[in-house]
C-alpha cells in the first residue's frame, strides 16, 4: 500500500473513531430531535452518511457515476423505519467495505480523472471529499447532542 493511501486509510480510520465516540450512548429516541423545524436529524445524518459509504464513494473508486448497489432502498436516507441498530450496522458494514477497497486501491487509480460535480479532477480529490464527510457530519452530530443536552438541561 502506498503511503498516500495510507494516508487516506488512517484519515478515514480518525473520522469512524470520532462518529463511535459521538454515537457510543446514543439511544434510539434522540434519532429524530430537532432543535427546529429546519434542522436534520441524526437519523437523516447518519443514514446519509451510510449512503455515501454504500453509494457514493463506490461511484467514485469505481469511476461509474451511475453505480447503485443491488437492492440499495431509494428511500434509505432519512428512513424512520430503520433502528439506531440497523442504521449503525449498515455503517460498519460500509466502512468495511471502504477499509477492503482502500487495501486494494493502486495510487494510479487516484491519480485517474473524473469528470463530475467539481470538474475533471483526480479522483483522489472526490474520495478526500467523500472521505472527510465522515468527520463532517459527526462534527454535525455532536452539535446536535450538545444542543439538545443544553435545551434540555440535562
Amino acid at each position: 500500500m502506498s503511503e498516500k493511501i495510507a494516508t487516506i486509510k488512517a484519515f478515514a480510520n480518525l473520522g469512524f473513531d470520532r462518529l463511535a465516540r459521538a454515537t457510543k450512548d446514543l439511544k434510539e429516541e434522540q434519532l429524530d430531535w430537532k432543535s427546529c423545524s429546519e434542522a436534520n436529524t441524526i437519523r437523516w445524518i447518519l443514514t446519509h452518511m451510510s449512503s455515501e459509504l454504500h453509494v457514493f464513494i463506490p461511484k467514485i473508486l469505481s469511476g461509474d457515476k451511475e453505480y447503485t448497489p443491488k437492492g440499495w432502498p431509494e428511500d434509505y436516507i432519512g428512513n424512520t423505519s430503520y433502528s439506531l441498530k440497523k442504521i449503525l450496522g449498515d455503517i460498519e458494514e460500509g466502512k468495511k467495505k471502504l477499509m477492503k477497497s482502500l487495501d486494494g486501491l493502486k495510487p494510479e487509480a487516484l491519480a485517474e480523472e473524473m469528470d463530475w460535480f467539481y470538474g475533471k479532477v483526480p479522483k483522489e480529490n472526490y474520495l478526500m471529499l467523500a472521505i472527510s464527510e465522515i468527520l463532517h457530519h459527526e462534527g454535525q452530530i455532536a452539535a446536535i447532542l450538545g444542543v439538545e443536552k443544553r435545551m434540555k438541561g440535562t
